[in-house]
């Protein structure tokens, strides 16, 4: 299994807990080019891709976006809605028609905050989403600025 396998929510959470998130899950569907958030805003929500492609990115002074990652379908858009001060240190753009459920922050936090376990399980899961990319992000500089093939995890 990949390690981005590992991180969607079907391979994550356990049956019973994501049977309890998708309880709270809205469609919602977006065009190709729409900003889903810009880094520093309120993180009071947070999407799984059913289909389509979002480009995560950082703003760079006097110019587009950096991309740093794509995410597809059922990934994880958005960790910064989980910890304070729940704002978001990234971007996110869809690029191209999007589907997702979109998840209300604070009821998800809510339900966390009432069961132990299913907060456990929905920390894991965004734990490990967040340490994909962050290894995705380094072998992204490496490759970038080394030599080439330097960015390999081992």
């Amino acid at each position: 299994m990949s390690a981005q396998s590992r991180t969607r929510i079907t391979a994550t959470l356990s049956n019973e807990h994501r049977a309890r998130l998708m309880r709270l899950a809205k469609e919602v569907d977006f065009p190709a080019g729409t900003r889903l958030f810009n880094e520093g805003g309120r993180a009071d929500r947070f999407w799984i891709v059913r289909s389509g492609i979002v480009a995560l990115d950082v703003h760079v002074p006097g110019r587009q976006p950096a991309v740093v990652d794509r995410l597809d379908r059922d990934e994880l858009v958005g960790w910064s809605w989980l910890f304070r001060p729940h704002l978001w240190h990234l971007g996110a753009e869809a690029r191209t028609p999007l589907r997702t459920y979109e998840f209300d922050a604070v009821a998800v936090r809510m339900m966390m905050d009432a069961d132990p376990a299913f907060s456990a399980d929905v920390g894991h899961w965004v734990g490990q989403v967040l340490a994909r990319r962050l290894t995705s992000a380094r072998i992204r500089l490496l490759d970038s600025f080394a030599p080439y093939g330097s960015g390999s995890t081992r």
